[in-house]
């Protein structure tokens, strides 16, 4: 727990050791730290140095600061010198085929494609040492509090988020659920974390909390049973016991008479879990209705229903009477309505907006920004992150109507900001989205919400993809696709040609038995091209989710700054790969003379069982990379601006917004601005 604490906070628990002289370890915990780009603060070497259990003490902060950027595994390419002396692809090939006295057609039948045939240390002794630059990335670790505290700090955190949490952090809230049970955990807004909590207190026999729909319920039952809490994907249900059946019809019973045509929504997962709770046996006669309207046994119309009559119908303006009951849809169909005329939509959203969540208000925000004209397509990503793409037949929306709804919405949001004296925003952040959900996103270092952008100088731009398969032989290959300034593709580098002017790739590991890794080079003095998109493609074997480790990252260096292919200090960001599709677009890059934009995607196309290669995905790419350059997000810089609007407090507190915290504290991460919206 203390390495996982280290990773997602950048804060060190206290040692619980005894008193003792720990000033030599302290030294030496601080020069191994700035071999892989961290730092530790002041208070942190002062508490190592008055420990007895340094030595041990120092070996978890480095090991946990090394998983976090990726360098817990020997990243070794096939082409040792990589990047120098790449071959060419036909000369490469024809090599390995003349070890074999006939050839099958099949790469990877040759003995030497795709099997790495030097060692680690081989590797290690073609490259020079790394040169430090001032431009290493050096990060901040700060001393917490006892572990204890740390573990109720991080509960509390993650329980009382205001905006849905990613997998990571959902199965982390419940580890930790588990030993924090008689602990109030206050306000939970998310009713995904409600889930969590309650289904903690389901399996310990305590009273269940918050649970006011029957969604609430179901979520509870896939939560309890090993599911997916989001009911994206369906559970297989456990066998309850009595007591847990009981209480989960009971609060079911609570509920049910004004929720029942939420019941349409999940009708096979509530006919599934039926078989598991029995409610027949026990004198719960609403709970026992749900499971008849499930089975279509009572018919009742649900409030999305009446909605959609009222549109089938023409009748705008009653889908806008019946939308007023429901602050948070009435938001959501806003486009909708204003699309099919109805009337004073302006004042619906009025009176709706102090009683929407300050997601829904951001994400409204969002999309009447995009909506002044057609785009050239419509890229969507479902909650699991998997893309697909439509042409946008849409008309665009009235500007006037646009610019008073956003005017209310935007008033909203600016009653709802703290008051401060003085606004103090990092400028590396202005241009990251502000999140508002953590499905947007990956687990990882470094890793920011969909569409937020980045700047960072270097000669290079080296990216990579680690996996180790769990089972079965897999083969996973990094690929760039090479785009010019409008868009068209103009070439690629991948395994099946390994390098261009100013792109280089490491060569084609197959199997991963103990970990393979795969780089690719980037050199801006020589690169033709403007955009680059990396994709990792599945070419074999086990998906993303599957695999026993995944993950991308980049790093960047000057020229003169050689080094080995993975040098920690000098890792940007390290993302981890979880997703459904077979093609995963992490973020793309474009270049603007020696400096390199990203933006971040976490995209995954569905791709083909398997022989996914960059080439076949060339048209996506292309439209994908175009919409998310012209998008326009909710980011900090526009946060900044309603913060302009508010006015400064003389005597309120100062409100600085930055990436981490700082060395004296007092700053709003960007991860922490979800709470900083809501009400």
């Amino acid at each position: 727990m203390r390495t996982t604490i280290i990773k997602k906070t950048l804060r060190v628990p206290q040692s619980d050791g005894a008193a003792g002289d720990g000033g030599a370890t302290a030294r030496q915990l601080d020069a191994a730290l700035l071999k892989v780009g961290f730092k530790a603060s002041r208070e942190l070497l002062e508490h190592v140095s008055g420990t007895a259990d340094a030595v041990e003490y120092s070996h978890e902060i480095v090991r946990a600061v090394k998983e976090l950027v990726g360098a817990q595994a020997q990243h070794n390419p096939y082409f040792r010198d990589f990047p120098r002396n790449v071959p060419d692809t036909v000369e490469f090939w024809l090599e390995c085929i003349g070890d074999v006295a006939e050839f099958t057609g099949n790469l990877l039948d040759l003995p030497k494609y795709g099997r790495v045939q030097h060692t680690y240390e081989e590797m290690l002794a073609a490259h020079d040492d790394l040169i430090p630059s001032l431009k290493d990335r050096v990060t901040v670790l700060h001393l917490g509090g006892t572990l204890d505290d740390e573990i109720t700090r991080l509960y509390l955190e993650l329980a009382a988020s205001p905006i849905p949490l990613g997998e990571a952090d959902r199965a982390l809230l419940g580890e930790l659920a588990t030993q924090r049970l008689d602990l109030a955990s206050g306000d939970v807004p998310t009713r995904e974390n409600r889930a969590i909590l309650n289904a903690a207190r389901l399996v310990a026999q305590r009273p269940l909390t918050g649970t006011d729909t029957v969604t609430d319920v179901l979520r509870l039952a896939s939560e309890a049973s090993g599911g997916d809490v989001t009911l994206r994907e369906p559970t297989r249900f456990r066998s309850f016991r009595r007591a847990e059946r009981r209480a989960l019809l009971a609060a079911l019973n609570e509920v049910a008479p004004s929720k029942f045509g939420d019941v349409h929504q999940h009708r096979e997962a509530w006919k599934r879990l039926g078989e598991r709770l029995h409610p027949h046996e026990y004198p719960f006669e609403h709970a026992q209705d749900v499971f008849a309207v499930a089975r279509k046994e009572k018919t009742v119309r649900s409030f999305a229903g009446q909605v959609e009559v009222a549109f089938a119908d023409g009748d705008a303006d009653l889908a806008l009477r019946i939308l007023a009951k429901a602050p948070g849809m009435l938001l959501r169909q806003v486009d909708r309505l204003v699309r099919h005329g109805a009337s004073n939509v302006e004042e619906a959203v009025r009176a709706a907006a102090p009683d929407v969540s300050g997601r829904v208000l951001v994400s409204v925000l969002e999309h009447l920004a995009n909506r002044e004209k057609p785009d050239a397509a419509r890229v969507f990503a479902n909650r699991g992150r998997k893309v697909w793409i439509e042409d946008d037949t849409r008309p665009p929306l009235d500007p006037a109507a646009v610019a008073a709804i956003t005017a209310v919405v935007e008033d909203e949001l600016v009653r709802r900001l703290p008051d401060f004296s003085e606004l103090v925003v990092d400028p590396e952040v202005l241009d990251v989205v502000v999140p508002m959900s953590g499905t947007a996103t990956e687990d990882g270092f470094g890793v920011l919400p969909r569409g937020s952008k980045l700047w960072f100088e270097g000669d290079v731009l080296r990216f990579f993809v680690h996996w180790r398969q769990r089972v079965k032989r897999t083969d996973y290959d990094l690929s760039a696709a090479l785009l010019n300034e409008n868009f068209e593709f103009k070439g690629h580098v991948s395994w099946t040609w390994l390098k261009r002017k100013g792109a280089y790739y490491s060569g084609d590991v197959t199997e991963a038995p103990d970990g393979a890794t795969e780089f690719i080079d980037l050199h801006a003095d020589a690169l033709h091209a403007k955009y680059v998109v990396p994709q990792v493609n599945i070419y074999s074997g086990e998906g993303f989710d599957d695999v026993a480790e995944s993950m991308f990252g980049f790093m960047s260096r000057d020229r003169d700054q050689m080094g080995k292919p993975f040098e920690p200090s000098t890792v940007r960001a390290r993302s981890a790969m979880r997703g459904k599709g077979k093609v995963a677009l992490p973020v793309m890059f474009e270049r603007e003379g020696d400096s390199w934009f990203g933006t971040w995607l976490h995209l995954y196309l569905r791709g083909t069982s398997w022989g996914n290669r960059v080439e076949q995905n060339r048209d996506l790419t292309k439209l994908i990379a175009s919409a998310a350059l012209h998008r326009k997000y909710f980011t900090v810089r526009k946060l900044a601006e309603l913060f302009g609007r508010k006015g400064s407090t003389s005597d309120a507190p100062i409100v600085h917004i930055g990436l981490s915290q700082a060395e004296t504290g007092g700053v709003t991460t960007v991860a922490q601005l979800g709470n900083m919206l809501s009400d």
